[in-house]
């Protein structure tokens, strides 16, 4: 199976026929895995989907190989790309990283100015998340939106996180934060243009050398 084989586009009304389809993976994938998610309904799905806040994958036969969605916190200072699923006989060809490109890119068309987080205990997500440009952070880094939290309530290890007052849990939290991603850029394009100062000193410098050794050279020559 190969990646070029499937498309990955934003879901919209014609893709609530694979709702069902989609929280069931979702929940038969986190018992294989022996941890738990948020769960969520066919309903609450589709309306991501309606909504445009959701990322679908089809192969080119036309069935469902994978989703991802939408989920904003505090006024939308918040997001995150939730319930990431492929299908299992669509998994092994680079289509959660095509699904997880793809759902970033569109939080950050949607939502350009919100931080981008995730909570995971999936290696190969935390592994896309780094190549994308999140950071490991602590637990209160991230909203503080009780709606958020309630959403946990249904994972096998809630008791675990209350026990923690919330510190922490068997998930990693990860964030992308679009200020600091801008200091970041502003500070390369410092360093590239005092690289470039000092280059074109450099230049001159050697240029008015140059000028300086040049009289000296032709007097030695006729001598």
């Amino acid at each position: 199976m190969k990646e070029n084989e499937f498309v990955v586009i934003p879901a919209t009304e014609q893709h609530i026929q694979y709702s069902q389809q989609i929280v069931d993976e979702m929940e038969e994938s986190a018992k294989a895995r022996g941890t738990g998610i948020a769960r969520r309904s066919p309903e609450y799905v589709a309306k991501k989907m309606e909504e445009g806040k959701a990322v679908i994958a089809l192969h080119k036969d036309g069935t469902w190989a994978g989703f991802c969605y939408i989920e904003t916190w505090s006024h939308a200072k918040f997001l995150a790309n939730s319930g990431l699923i492929v299908s299992p006989k669509y998994r092994n060809c680079g289509l959660a990283k095509a699904i997880k490109y793809r759902v970033f890119e569109l939080s950050r068309q949607k939502y350009p100015e919100a931080k981008i987080f995730g909570l995971t205990t999936g290696l190969a997500v935390m592994k896309i998340n780094s190549e994308l440009g999140y950071e490991p952070v602590t637990y209160s880094e991230l909203t503080q939106d009780e709606e958020f939290w309630k959403g946990c309530k249904s994972c096998v290890n809630y008791d675990i996180l209350t026990s923690k007052e919330r510190k922490n849990c068997m998930c990693t939290a990860m964030l992308w934060d679009p200020e600091e991603k801008a200091k970041e850029i502003e500070d390369k394009m410092k360093q590239i243009t005092h690289k470039a100062s000092l280059l074109e000193r450099i230049t001159n410098t050697i240029k008015r050398s140059a000028k300086d050794i040049m009289p000296l050279l032709l007097i030695s020559t006729k001598l």
